[in-house]
């Protein structure tokens, strides 16, 4: 097998070998570091019918999301990451994939036959995918941001990522609205989208807050974001308007003017029943006087009682009267009306009446 070598060999010190022209003082390695690579230095185009699986791919992976998402990605930018293999016998033919078996599939569904590969000097299978630092949410939310910047189309990284429009502009935005504490407390977690749409309805504080419970219960979720979200008082939401104060309906100073012309009315009326009640009252207990002495007489009680009983009954009813009040209650009663208790709107008048009888 012939081996098309694509990477010219890297020095593999710390620093380049120094030249001719620069001071032989400085301290650079004159030769390489006592280093043990765990690769060749060079990446290899190895076709892919010399590629032996190490593992058995699960049945429908090749139906999967990740498996579509990895095809879009090859399709659009290319392979990014080598292949890495090994050699198990020199002197057969063929590479053992140690990782990228994916991969490989993926290249077969776009048609290509050979693939970039690094060729391991030690059999390990288990470094490859179970030491990996996946991106957090709010990295690849700075990922997408600085590939904008760059001039990459959202359409494009659609394309790449193989999702909708949608979803790459709801990434973008993911920390529209989110204070730089909320931001620094979800740097290192992995979360939906929709968590932070939620978190964007809260106020900086219970945003703070929200976040904090969530890392607590280990359940950075849009579920447990919504439900946060529903305890929160209305005074600590953003998309709650503040409530405005009660607006007098119609004109104020139309309202002032009629306010003012019915305080002049009242006073008007008070000031004339001021005026009068003296002797008003003053007539009241008179007549009260004459008609207590006129029912006294029992011979102009008895030819009344004979010829007008209604009028008679009214004559007591004045005569055992003590106040105006009083007078009204009784009236009602007898008449089987109601009426209010401050409908008399009079005082007490028995210290007048005594006064005008005794004097």
């Amino acid at each position: 097998m012939t081996l098309h070598n694509t990477v010219k060999p890297i020095y593999p010190g710390a620093f380049p070998p120094p030249s001719a022209e620069e001071d032989s003082d400085l301290t650079y390695p004159k030769g390489p570091l006592n280093l043990i690579l765990g690769f060749d230095l060079e990446t290899y185009q190895i076709p892919l019918e010399e590629l032996m699986p190490s593992k058995k791919v699960p049945d429908g992976v090749m139906t999967t999301r990740k498996f579509k998402q990895i095809v879009s990605s090859i399709r659009e930018i290319g392979l990014i990451e080598p292949l890495s293999v090994i050699k198990p016998d020199p002197d057969a033919a063929g590479f053992l994939l140690l990782d990228g078996n994916l991969r490989v599939l993926a290249l077969k569904e776009l048609g290509q036959e050979t693939a970039p590969c690094l060729i391991a000097k030690d059999f390990e299978t288990y470094t490859y995918n179970h030491r990996i630092n996946r991106l957090s949410t709010v990295q690849e939310h700075y990922m997408m941001r600085r590939a904008i910047d760059k001039g990459v189309a959202k359409e494009r990284l659609a394309r790449a990522f193989n999702v909708n429009l949608s979803t790459i502009n709801s990434r973008i935005n993911l920390l529209h609205g989110i204070c730089p504490k909320a931001v620094e407390l979800l740097q290192d977690h992995q979360f939906a989208p929709d968590v932070t749409r939620h978190l964007r309805k809260m106020k900086a504080a219970r945003q703070i807050e929200a976040v904090e419970l969530m890392i607590a219960a280990n359940s950075v979720t849009a579920a447990h974001a919504d439900a946060l979200l529903k305890a929160t008082p209305s005074e600590q939401r953003s998309d709650t308007p503040a409530p405005k104060p009660d607006q007098p309906k119609g004109d104020p100073l139309e309202q002032i003017v009629r306010l003012e012309r019915e305080m002049s009315q009242v006073q008007t009326k008070y000031k004339d029943a001021e005026q009068n009640y003296g002797s008003e009252l003053l007539n009241l207990v008179v007549a009260k006087g004459y008609l207590t002495k006129l029912i006294g007489n029992a011979a102009v009680k008895s030819y009344i009682g004979r010829h007008a009983p209604e009028i008679l009954e009214q004559f007591e009813l004045v005569v055992s009267t003590l106040s105006m009040e009083e007078a009204l209650q009784q009236e009602a009663v007898s008449t089987g009306e109601s009426i209010p208790p401050d409908a008399s709107g009079s005082t007490s008048y028995q210290a007048s009446s005594d006064q005008a009888q005794n004097g």
